[in-house]
């Protein structure tokens, strides 16, 4: 197994601050691209620099990116997932760049979910809860 270094560290302790911003209310949005294997040989690379090129047109501070692995729904990649504060998450299917420009706009800023997109709404429950 290999040893972590003091960079590998850092980088975790990076993203670990980073999400505890949209935990602690401190972002509007979370916006998770889903880059396993299969959502990056479907075209994740390019979903998630379109949304971050949005972030940076709109000029908002208030929308957390990040990447998370495969969620077990490969045939249905590329996937991101949208976290509203106080709402249920969204999780879109078979992204293309337009289709995660329109996200970013209608959903991200506007707040209306782009049903024709969706996959699922809200989370996982473990033990039927």
């Amino acid at each position: 197994m290999a040893k972590l270094t003091i960079n590998d560290l850092k980088k975790i302790k990076e993203r670990v601050e980073k999400e505890d911003q949209f935990r602690a209310g401190k972002k509007r949005v979370k916006l998770t691209v889903h880059m396993g294997t299969c959502g990056i040989a479907s075209g994740a690379k390019g979903i998630l620099d379109t949304f971050m090129n949005e972030i940076s047109e709109a000029n908002v501070n208030d929308v957390l990116i990040t990447t998370s692995g495969c969620i077990g729904i490969c045939s249905r990649e590329p996937l991101a997932t949208v976290e509203e504060q106080g709402k249920e998450p969204i999780v879109y299917e078979f992204l293309t760049e337009n289709k995660a420009r329109q996200i970013f706009k209608q959903h991200v800023l506007g707040g209306k979910v782009q049903t024709e997109f969706v996959l699922a709404r809200g989370r996982e429950q473990e033990g039927g809860k």
